[in-house]
């Protein structure tokens, strides 16, 4: 079947076709981590969201160079233009290098994402590593007039640029909103108007995060680094730029104004961005200090939460809602998930147990493919996928009931949909990987016992028959008696 993925687009505000600039090739820029804390939920859905886009582009027959970057450096407290690099803070109240802190946070970042199954991306630069680039690029700005220089450090003049080109087209504010919005703020004399954003500080004599440029010894402005390097791994045109929607406004619409003033047009052709995560409805994040890190899913511990949830279920609850709607964290919709997952998996184990038959009234998963795919083409809309698997596993389960059967083609339909669409589009995994041999041991093991209560009750011994059962539902076997044997269940 031909595949048409469409997407929406931010920038748009509409869905699009998806039309590579150059096919096969694809060109996807992800903002990531600021690296000076745990990574918590609110980082794994973007994570994720990419993820999922990153395989099925793969599937699709792309040749995906997928780029996610690591902010350590130039990334100012509360996101503004004035204040203490964050970096540089966990650094000196930690009395630390600021490359200590950088590697020991991404060292954990880097084994959360290996537990959620993210893959990793084809290149993950570093800003610090691409300071030459940045100073580069605000050298562009200031030369085509839509920056100036103050005390050492370097403004974009959105005022002026705002006479020549539309800034705020992304975010669909005006530059009258945009000045009323921003606030007041320590230093804001260097700047010609509130609105002006930094390209590069002058650093103060205490900073310990400094590079030399030609207006003087400081750091890039937060905005550069992602500009500068879209640019060097993926052109000067490249396809799709991610992130969460928090970073609309002001990151993204700054990357585009520094890329019209630098190139005279905007580098990126689709703009994609997923909803937040909310706690009781507000935003999750650091500097609102609501968040849960996903150590702290994955142990348990923090006060907000019930239990410990595993990774892949964290992958599974996020999965169920669009990329592009809120999700609201509670206990509740985390131990829903976790159910929900079980019983996928369940009915993906049930399937190497069916023996296949010709039979009348044999299920039919025709059309199930065709189904995935069109919910994966209709904007990634990873829920719809979820409930055609769910209604395949029940599928599943009828014939496990001996209530269907199936034919041996319809079963390897089955097993390849699951294995596409839930392990390699979704991501998900069998959690007990390691414990599979385990597995599969402890449930002959069952069996053995189940054929020995068979027999039992062949020959009338209805003690050990009632004992075995009994035994096993204390140990929490669901033993499902059938007209040609026995059905079992392990309730967790």
């Amino acid at each position: 079947m031909e595949n048409k993925l469409i997407i929406y687009n931010t920038l748009t505000r509409k869905k699009e076709e998806f039309v590579p600039l150059h096919a096969p090739h694809v060109g996807m820029y992800v903002c990531g981590p600021t690296v000076y804390g745990d990574a918590h939920l609110g980082h794994a859905r973007p994570a994720i969201t990419f993820d999922i886009l990153f395989r099925y582009l793969n599937h699709l027959g792309y040749k995906v160079r997928y780029v996610r970057n690591i902010t350590d450096v130039g990334h100012l407290e509360h996101d503004a233009d004035d204040g203490e690099d964050k970096i540089a803070k966990k650094a000196r109240l930690e009395q630390l290098e600021p490359m200590e802190v950088v590697q020991y946070y991404l060292i954990r970042y880097h084994k959360a994402m290996e537990e959620l199954n993210v893959l990793p991306p084809s290149i993950e630069p570093h800003a610090s590593g691409h300071i030459i680039e940045q100073i580069q690029l605000v050298k562009e700005i200031l030369n085509s007039g839509y920056a100036y220089e103050s005390h050492g450090s370097v403004y974009f003049d959105v005022a002026k640029y705002n006479k020549d080109h539309h800034y705020g087209k992304l975010s669909g504010r005006n530059l009258d909103d945009v000045l009323n919005t921003t606030r007041e703020l320590d230093g804001q004399e260097e700047k010609h108007n509130p609105a002006d954003f930094a390209l590069w500080k002058s650093a103060q004599p205490e900073h310990i995060m400094r590079w030399p440029s030609p207006w003087s010894n400081g750091f890039p402005g937060w905005h550069c680094e992602c500009t500068a390097m879209g640019r060097k791994y993926l052109g000067e045109n490249f396809d799709i730029h991610g992130g969460g929607m928090d970073l609309i406004f002001p990151h993204h619409e700054c990357e585009i104004a520094q890329s019209v003033a630098a190139m005279g047009h905007d580098m990126v052709h689709y703009w994609m961005h997923n909803n937040m995560i909310t706690i009781n409805g507000q935003k999750m994040g650091k500097s609102l200090g609501n968040f849960i890190t996903l150590e702290e899913f994955f142990t348990g511990s923090n006060k907000l939460l019930t239990q410990p949830y595993s990774p892949m279920t964290i992958r599974f609850f996020i999965l169920q809602a669009h990329y592009r709607s809120t999700v609201d964290f509670s206990n509740e919709a985390l131990q829903a998930a976790e159910k929900g997952l079980e019983r996928l998996m369940e009915g993906i184990k049930n399937l190497e147990r069916i023996t296949p038959a010709k039979a009348t009234e044999s299920i039919n998963p025709k059309g199930l493919r065709e189904k995935c795919y069109e919910a994966m083409n209709d904007d990634l809309n990873t829920p719809i996928v979820i409930s055609h698997l769910f209604e395949a596993t029940r599928m599943i389960n009828t014939v496990i009931d001996k209530k269907a059967t199936v034919s041996a083609e319809d079963l390897e339909e089955l097993k390849e949909v699951f294995r596409l669409f839930a392990f390699d589009i979704l991501g998900l995994r069998a959690e007990s990987e390691n414990n599979a041999a385990r597995e599969e041991a402890y449930s002959k093991v069952v069996d053995m016992l189940l054929e020995q209560r068979m027999q039992a009750k062949a020959n009338k011994d209805w003690a050990t028959s009632d004992k075995i059962r009994d035994n096993l539902a204390a140990l929490g076997f669901e033993v499902k008696d059938t007209k040609d044997g026995f059905t079992w269940r392990l309730n967790k």
